[in-house]
């Protein structure tokens, strides 16, 4: 008997099956945009990528370096020197090929923000690690339509038991969220509404010494280098990722009940 299914037909046949056919259609709609793919964002877009989203655009400004490969998806030692989102981009083509997938390899600041056009995307996830652009991006992202997820602080982290998620002001023992609240109330400014963080209240020291030996130049100054480890990393970017899933489903439960 000849079989008349497309060759990739079935990729999403698993989570139709969970899900349902109605709730694949509304993921497969669902516009993305996400900020940071390196330890955390890498694996939140592989995660969206294999869950349906069919329209995500990644913005992030780094080459993969050596020291990525111990927790980026897309780090290999065949990747080393490759602009981050072009291969990153690669590799979620290689799941879905009909994906549409936009690669920005870009700084979001103050300066640029406008450039991203945030009212044309239905979710905006932040995993990225500057306090400053962070800061104006929460800002900027809660005064959208969309809904809007962050991650806070992965380094320093060894037990996934105690990964959470929670409102922004509810985080505890996170030394980002603090630092985040305290440049708000300097600036005097503060999140129009609440939205979900994903955090660990863990918090280790370095045990080695920070090497700079092997590091591709980035386009822009990071934060003071800590020690970070796959598992955790992944299971911050799963979490996003789940949280942007989990709504994408609630809500088209909710449409349905009032149709």
């Amino acid at each position: 008997m000849e079989n008349n299914h497309s060759e990739w037909e079935g990729i999403f046949s698993r989570a139709e099956l969970l899900l349902g056919a109605e709730a694949m259609t509304r993921i497969k709609q669902k516009r993305v945009i996400l900020f940071g793919v390196g330890g955390v964002g890498s694996w939140c877009a592989e995660s969206l990528v294999r869950s349906g989203i069919g329209h995500l655009t990644i913005v992030d400004s780094d080459c993969v370096s050596v020291t990525n490969i111990n927790r980026q998806l897309m780090a290999t030692t065949q990747t080393v020197g490759q602009v981050k989102v072009e291969a990153l981009r690669e590799r979620l083509l290689t799941i879905n090929p009909k994906a549409q997938i936009t690669a920005l390899r870009k700084v979001f600041t103050q300066e640029t923000a406008a450039e991203f056009q945030l009212d044309d995307y239905d979710y905006i996830i932040d995993a990225i690690d500057s306090l400053k652009d962070k800061v104006q991006l929460i800002l900027l992202a809660c005064q959208t339509k969309a809904k809007f997820y962050s991650s806070m602080g992965a380094a320093l982290k060894m037990d996934p038991t105690r990964i959470q998620v929670t409102e922004f002001w509810k985080v505890k023992g996170d030394p980002l969220a603090r630092a985040l609240r305290n440049k708000f109330k300097s600036l005097g400014v503060f999140p129009r509404h609440k939205f979900q963080c994903v955090f660990s209240d863990e918090l280790l020291k370095n045990e080695g010494q920070p090497s700079t030996d092997y590091e591709v130049p980035s386009m822009f100054n990071k934060p003071q280098t800590n020690g970070s480890i796959a598992h955790i990393t992944a299971i911050f970017g799963f979490t996003l990722s789940g949280l942007v899933i989990s709504d994408a489903i609630n809500r088209a439960d909710s449409d349905a009940s009032t149709v």
